[in-house]
């Protein structure tokens, strides 16, 4: 008998091994995609199974108070920051003043702090028994009565406030489109007789526009998923209607009809700035750099003051006002309770970083390989998970989580007389689903910013050299990546420690961070209090504050 020599004997069959990776690869894509539809799959079914009479007595009694309170805080707070972030983009880009330099950087600090927690601070400023009116009160003499003072816990409050943490969001993006414009355009009006202001109007803004709505939707997103500030300011919204019709009507069905609203809002806006955005296209030649043009006399410190009072109001003014009050607050940041809290946070945000960078990568790589269809659509309902509130995503994971512990925990009993309890939603896992689900597009952002760069020839080398698609994810494409990553894992981080409506909701029992220990004592005015969880969670957010700052510095023109 002879031995079979043949290479299909010898030699091992690459196709069949390769297979396998990209088997594994497209089913954990899938898996995550299936994972970012399930909330909105599980509230629109749940909304439909309520009953209509619920539906009508939301139509009736708060729906069109929270439809109307939700409208104008986007429309208030988007024109804000719009109004903010475009003009100072254009100032420190276009134009030399005094302390412009600094003030380039200074603009994105109030970026670090969550919106509630301004609140916190300005109320303590500006409220009736606050620092302002106290001293107008004793230098006047006046009562009470006797003067207007504009209320703080109002629409236009929480509007005042969300405008200043989130116009970073705007500033950013418009002053990289305006980096990027060559002079030329901007010349040429200057030499037809327009005005600066009017060169400004008529050429760079029209072309800053694709960058300045991407942007202001960025800004609308963010308030309409905003619950701190809304809450505590007594403001009517979506958002604060969610929370309460589940914990305190108790009532799921209003939850998840109102959740399906608020989630068809917020896919309405991406629709209309899809559209609007449509196929334009703008092209920048950067062979000739604007030149920054000298501001003379009062011009140019009414350019200081603008570039000043957002940094003053939104990042310098809340951080001393609450220092003072936590100063005198009386609580102890190193006792064993507030250790459990930064404990908590810190756990769940580093675990939620790490998965949701994970899953970019996932996705990330599969589209690379494998671009077509099913990755492309991976990446694009990946993304919807930012346009989702946090609440919303809470809600739709509860109800079939909960479906889900129930059953496997009443199949135990009768099976093996063994009790399962709540592997879910009694536990972190569920919360930290919903965290990568809700900051996964940021995550994505980051990997498609690092990949751009990684020429598909060392991919191919990479190849060719015998790795495969996990060893050149591994080896190669991580390694390169890992600043971008970095980055993309810090901003997560730092959005599952601001994170409030989504953690107050699912989390477990006697299981509260920093977020939730600040609300419950600004709930309670007790800001003084409130002021001490705020104040760490300012200072972790300026981790990636500084690293926007590094790069804004060096993108100077």
């Amino acid at each position: 008998m002879t031995a079979d020599l043949s290479p299909r004997s010898t030699v091992p069959q690459p196709g069949r091994r390769r297979r396998i990776p990209f088997r594994a690869l497209t089913a954990a894509a899938t898996a995550i995609a299936l994972l970012c539809l399930l909330p909105g799959i599980a509230v629109l079914i749940a909304a439909l199974s309520g009953s209509a009479e619920t539906l009508s007595h939301l139509a009736d009694t708060v729906l069109p108070r929270y439809i109307r309170s939700t409208l104008a805080l986007v429309f208030l707070v988007g024109t804000g920051a719009i109004v903010i972030g475009v003009s100072t983009a254009w100032l420190v880009v276009s134009s030399e003043f005094p302390g412009r330099k600094i003030l380039e950087i200074a603009l994105v600090l109030p970026f670090a702090f969550p919106a509630y927690v301004l609140a916190y601070a300005y109320t303590h400023v500006l409220d009736h028994p606050g620092i302002v009116q106290t001293l107008l009160r004793d230098l006047t003499g006046w009562g009470p009565r006797d003067y207007w003072f504009p209320e703080i816990r109002s629409l236009g409050g929480a509007a005042f406030v969300l405008t200043l943490v989130l116009y970073p969001y705007v500033y950013l993006l418009a002053r990289a489109a305006f980096l990027t414009q060559s002079a030329t355009t901007y010349t040429a009006a200057r030499a037809l007789g327009r005005t600066p202001l009017l060169a400004f109007l008529t050429v760079s803004l029209p072309l800053a526009r694709p960058a300045i709505a991407s942007g202001a939707m960025l800004v609308a997103m963010e308030t309409i998923a905003d619950f701190g500030t809304v809450a505590y300011f007594g403001v009517q919204t979506f958002s604060t209607g969610i929370y309460t019709s589940w914990f305190t009507m108790a009532d799921r069905a209003a939850a998840a009809q109102l959740s399906l609203g608020l989630l068809a809002f917020a896919l309405l806006l991406v629709l209309i700035e899809r559209v609007s955005r449509g196929d334009g296209r703008t092209h920048a030649n950067r062979a000739q750099p604007a030149a920054r043009r000298e501001l003379k006399g009062t011009a140019r410190y009414t350019a200081t003051a603008i570039c000043t009072f957002p940094v003053l109001f939104g990042a310098l003014i809340p951080a001393i006002a609450l220092t003072v009050m936590a100063i005198g607050s009386g609580q102890d940041l190193l006792s064993d309770r507030y250790l459990g809290f930064i404990r908590n946070s810190i756990t769940l945000a580093l675990i939620a970083a790490v998965l949701t960078i994970g899953a970019a990568i996932i996705l990330g790589t599969l589209h690379r390989f494998r671009p077509g269809r099913l990755s492309l659509g991976a990446l694009h309902v990946a993304r919807l998970g930012y346009a989702v509130p946090g609440g919303v995503i809470a809600v739709g994971l509860l109800v079939p989580f909960a479906m889900l512990d129930n059953g496997l925990d009443a199949w135990m009993r009768q099976t093996f007389d063994v009790s399962t309890g709540l592997v879910l939603t009694g536990s972190i896992a569920a919360l930290l689903m919903a965290y990568m689900i809700r900051f996964l597009a940021a995550a994505i952002g980051a990997y498609e910013g690092g990949i751009a760069n990684v020429s598909p020839n060392v991919d191919a080398a990479a190849r060719v050299l015998g790795s495969g698609v996990w060893g050149t994810m591994r080896r190669v494409h991580v390694p390169i990546l890992r600043p971008s990553l970095l980055t993309g894992a810090l901003i997560v981080f730092v959005d599952v420690m601001k994170e409030l409506p989504a953690t107050l909701i699912m989390r477990p029992f006697n299981y509260d961070t920093l977020a939730v220990q600040a609300y419950r004592l600004a709930s309670d005015e007790r800001l003084e209090g409130a002021a001490v969880p705020s104040l760490v969670i300012a200072a972790i957010g300026l981790v990636p504050v500084i690293l926007l700052c590094r790069r804004v510095a060096a993108q100077r023109a």
